[in-house]
C-alpha cells in the first residue's frame, strides 16, 4: 500500500476548520484493532489498577498503543503515517496515547492549555488521531467540533474560549446545544484534530471505547524545552519513560524517525516520577 498524502485541500480545510474525517480509512484492520484493544485491557484487569471498568466514571490507559505491538504497529501505517506527515512533515513526533472507556459527557474543552504555556506556542500545532471503535451518533456520544475554534488570536476563537464553558448564562442554552458538528463514526472511522479545536460528547453511554495517537512537528533546537515539558507531564501516570517496551522492541529505523527526539530528551523523567509520587497517593488516570 503506497503512502497517503493529505491534498492541498484537505490540509487548507484543516487549517480552517481544526479537523478532518476519514470514514473507513482502517475498515481493513478494525477487527484486529479492536481485538488488540481488548487485550490491553484484559491484560490491566479490565480497567484501571486491575479494577473492572465501571461504567461510572471514565477510565483510561497512558501510554495506550505502546502496550501493543499491533497497536504500536500503526504508526507504521502508509495511512496513519501519511496523515502524520502530511500535517507535520517526514519527521513528525509521536508524543503518546490514551486509551479510554468513555462514560456519559464530556464537556467543551481544547486538549492543551489555551495560553500556550504548557506545551508550546500557538504556532506549534499538535495532532490527535482519534479511533472510535463503537457505531457512535449525535444522540449517542459522537464527537462533536467547533469549526475554527482553534485559531489562536482570532476574535471568534478567543470569545469561544472565554465563553464555552458558561453557555447556559451566556447563550442560553447547553453545552450539548451549542452549534457544532458532529461527526458521526462507525469502527475504523478515524478523526484528526488540532489539540486547540473545542470539542466535547453528549449522551453517550457507559461503555465507549476509544483511543489516540498524539503527534507533533520535529522540535527545532528553541523549542526543546517544551518538549521536555511534554515529558515531565507524563510523571503523573508514574511511568519513567516515554514509550513503552512493546513500541520500542521492533520499531524499524523509520519508525525510530518519529521516537528519537523525544528519548534523547527523557532523562529527567524519573526524577519527575520520584517527585509526584511523593505528592500523589497513586497515578493520575486523565
Amino acid at each position: 500500500m503506497d503512502k497517503i498524502h493529505l491534498t492541498p485541500q484537505q490540509l487548507a480545510f484543516m487549517d480552517t476548520f481544526g479537523y478532518l474525517s476519514f470514514p473507513g480509512l482502517l475498515k481493513d484492520k478494525i477487527e484486529s484493532i479492536q481485538q488488540a484493544f481488548e487485550a490491553i485491557w484484559t491484560e490491566h484487569g479490565g480497567g484501571m489498577d486491575g479494577k473492572p471498568h465501571g461504567g461510572k466514571m471514565r477510565s483510561v490507559i497512558v501510554p495506550f498503543i505502546d502496550q501493543s505491538e499491533y497497536l504500536s504497529g500503526l504508526l507504521d501505517d502508509p495511512r496513519v503515517n501519511g496523515i502524520f506527515s502530511s500535517l507535520l512533515g517526514e519527521d513528525f513526533n509521536y508524543i503518546g496515547s490514551d486509551g479510554n472507556f468513555y462514560v456519559g459527557d464530556t464537556n467543551w474543552h481544547s486538549d492543551l492549555n489555551w495560553a500556550g504555556d504548557d506545551i508550546g506556542t500557538p504556532r506549534l500545532k499538535y495532532y490527535k488521531m482519534a479511533f472510535y471503535l463503537d457505531p457512535l451518533t449525535r444522540s449517542s456520544g459522537a464527537l462533536r467540533v467547533i469549526p475554527g475554534s482553534h485559531r489562536f488570536g482570532e476574535a471568534y476563537a478567543e470569545g469561544l474560549e472565554k465563553q464555552i464553558r458558561k453557555s447556559q448564562d451566556v447563550w442560553g442554552i447547553t453545552g450539548a446545544e451549542v452549534p457544532a458538528i458532529p461527526l458521526e463514526t462507525n469502527p475504523g472511522d478515524v478523526v484528526v484534530f488540532n489539540f486547540a479545536t473545542k470539542h466535547s460528547a453528549w449522551n453517550g453511554g457507559n461503555q465507549r471505547r476509544m483511543f489516540t495517537i498524539n503527534a507533533t512537528a520535529h522540535y527545532q533546537p528553541e523549542d526543546i524545552g517544551y518538549l521536555k515539558g511534554i515529558i515531565s507531564g507524563a510523571a503523573r501516570f508514574w511511568i519513567d519513560s516515554v514509550y513503552g517496551e512493546r513500541m520500542l522492541r521492533n520499531a524499524s529505523p523509520e519508525r525510530m524517525i518519529h521516537l528519537q527526539q523525544s528519548l534523547d530528551n527523557q532523562g529527567h523523567l524519573p526524577e519527575e516520577v520520584r517527585k509526584a509520587k511523593l505528592t500523589m497517593t497513586e497515578p493520575a488516570h486523565g
